[in-house]
């Protein structure tokens, strides 16, 4: 009798876990995938008959949305790690209506003043990740929480440039008012879904037992981190900065580094699709693996097998002869396995190893910023040292240099 009744609370658990993941990491995927759709359809756009004082629409316009992203996330280095539970919804119904506000204005105003309003968008969606990441750590699920979380962030980029694709190219809208539709359509379903993840319980005795309990921190308490790690994360911090440089060139400007004129303009989503499946498979097994100090050892073996991968592949590209798509869906593999191993899983078992006081949303958002101001200092450099460099070359540049560092550390 007493086996029968424990079998059944095991499988009304396993149920009951079943049924949260569905609830939050469904929620979570979502959510941060209207995100990208009020955030990043622009990068479909050439804007190739628009310039800036002489210089690549395109690349100001970029480099004005990660500008505001930049000091969104300065801000938000006090700002996540002091947030209180009952504020977060506000913050997320704020920022969306901020940002889809900002993407009518960039329809609205004619260039190039128009580029100030995209710096708008970059400064209402910048903290959004960390938000949300906060709804969903400290659980004894969060490995799958935050892998349903990471994937959506592969999944929804390439969405969001097939989506602007599909606007501009069938129903004929222009490239300045394109993200304005697509934002108009995310802003409803965005709301909807961040008013699911206030919804959801705080974690359990359970979840704290095994994870250590998630606080929000004041004053000097969120410096603390810092203090006592600071070699180990200075580490991991340059090592984010080249991982977000390459991320970021290769998104914002995967249009001018490969033709894909010839290609459907759903060829991105598809791909991102197939690395999404595989990223999560990956990422849902670490649930299995209750030991935190060994869950951070299998995290760096990922990153270093990605790196590794992405090297080969860097210094032997002609020799392979791969086509753009078998090429593009191995970058996107190797990208995003790196990258989103410290967005996601990383910190939180990270905390969870040395019962650190703070959150998950603090240290992202940190390592945000310092990779952010890396992108925009490249691109920067890029303009104005070597403007007519073509795009396939310098990202080619870049991600060697990457890969060195990377090694290097």
């Amino acid at each position: 009798m007493n086996n029968f009744l424990q079998v059944n609370e095991t499988t009304r658990k396993r149920f009951s876990d079943f049924l949260f993941i569905l609830w939050a990491g469904g929620a979570a995927l979502f959510s941060y995938s209207l995100v990208y759709a009020l955030r990043k359809p622009f990068t479909a756009a050439s804007f190739e008959n628009a310039e800036f004082f002489d210089l690549d629409y395109k690349v100001v316009v970029t480099i004005s949305q990660i500008l505001g992203c930049v000091i969104s996330k300065f801000i938000g280095i006090k700002l996540i790690s002091e947030l209180q539970h009952e504020e977060r919804f506000k913050f997320i119904l704020t920022s969306v209506l901020l940002a889809e506000a900002s993407l009518i204005l960039f329809g609205l105003l004619s260039t190039p003043f128009n580029v100030a309003a995209m710096f708008l968008s970059g400064l209402s969606l910048g903290c959004m990740w960390g938000v949300i990441f906060s709804f969903i750590e400290g659980r004894r699920v969060t490995d799958i929480l935050a892998s349903l979380l990471g994937v959506s962030m592969v999944i929804s980029s390439g969405t969001a440039k097939s989506a602007g694709l599909y606007v501009m190219n069938h129903l004929h809208v222009s490239e300045f008012w394109m993200p304005a539709l697509i934002g108009a359509v995310a802003l409803p379903l965005l709301l909807l879904l961040g008013w699911a993840l206030n919804r959801l319980p705080k974690p359990t005795q359970e979840d704290i037992a095994m994870k250590s309990e998630r606080e929000a921190l004041n004053g000097r308490q969120w410096r603390e981190p810092f203090k006592s790690y600071m070699p180990f994360l200075s580490m991991l911090f340059v090592a984010n900065i080249a991982i977000v440089v390459l991320r970021d060139i290769k998104e914002d400007f995967l249009v001018n580094i490969i033709d894909v004129s010839s290609y459907s303009p759903w060829l991105f989503a598809q791909i991102d699709s197939i690395v999404t499946l595989i990223i999560l498979g990956i990422f849902g097994l670490m649930v299995f693996m209750k030991d935190n100090l060994k869950a951070l050892s299998v995290l760096f073996i990922l990153i270093i097998s990605g790196m590794v991968l992405m090297a080969v592949i860097s210094f032997g590209q002609e020799q392979f002869r791969l086509s753009p798509v078998a090429w593009l869906f191995i970058q996107s593999l190797c990208l995003y396995i790196t990258y989103l191993t410290f967005q996601t899983i990383f910190f939180d078992r990270f905390i969870a190893c040395f019962k650190i006081r703070g959150n998950v949303g603090f240290f992202i958002v940190t390592t945000d910023f310092l990779g952010y101001i890396g992108t925009v200092v490249v691109l920067v450099l890029k303009e104005f040292c070597n403007p007519d460099i073509n795009w396939a070359l310098f990202y080619m540049i870049i991600r060697m240099m990457s890969v060195d560092l990377l090694n290097i550390i």
